[in-house]
């Protein structure tokens, strides 16, 4: 998989572009903010956008759709359940910072959705409790997991926010995401790099 990691906006929030290794298109996941930072990252490498994975609403995670979609005409794709926060500026915190945000998917995604975009074939698994819409993308042939900001680095994410809950949050990565191989992957919406190994034996929050 062809896969570039930028940080984006004042949250520093983890934004991925990814693409099959014989594909001249990609994907975007979780396009927080500097859209034109994202397209140029693209086009210098020779990939024409043509979706956006959302993992959840929170505006560090959205803030740059609309400049993706209308430059690129990508198709954005967002869990069935995140239609409410997505669309307000309160429950996705955009209103707290001055910056009232709205979006809305062109397709809506539930538990077990396999996407084919860009030469990719990735799974959906809702993971509910960061939000009540939080997914992760699983690449199963490249074992990556894109994990938004539901499992982190020895942490997982906050549960104090608008529809969050911590009791939900650890049983969906207990229950979705540690029923993984242990050499996958995980591209986490913040901070570094991790593995499914790892966390099971390292995150206290969760661990097994």
């Amino acid at each position: 998989m062809y896969i570039r990691h930028i940080v984006v906006g004042e949250i520093q929030t983890n934004c991925y572009i990814a693409g099959g290794d014989n594909s001249s298109s990609c994907i975007v996941v979780d396009p927080g903010d500097e859209a034109d930072r994202i397209m140029e990252t693209a086009k210098r490498d020779g990939r024409d956008i043509v979706a956006v994975f959302l993992t959840h609403g929170h505006f560090d995670h959205i803030g740059a759709v609309k400049g993706i979609r209308d430059n690129c005409g990508a198709k954005v794709y967002a869990c069935l359940h995140e239609k409410e926060l997505l669309a307000s500026p309160s429950l996705n915190l955009s209103s707290g910072f001055l910056r009232s945000m709205s979006e809305k998917a062109d397709i809506y995604l539930k538990d077990g959705d396999v996407i084919n975009e860009a030469g990719l074939t990735i799974r959906v698994i809702e993971t509910p409790g960061h939000t009540s819409g939080g997914i992760c993308y699983y690449s199963e042939a490249d074992k990556i997991l894109f994990s938004g900001d539901t499992l982190f680095e020895a942490s997982i994410g906050r549960t104090d926010f608008p529809t969050g809950s911590a009791g939900v949050l650890i049983s969906s990565i207990r229950d979705k995401l540690f029923v993984l191989p242990d050499d996958v992957s995980v591209y986490s919406g913040h901070g570094p790099y991790t593995s499914i190994g790892f966390e099971k034996k390292n995150n206290m929050y969760v661990r097994v």
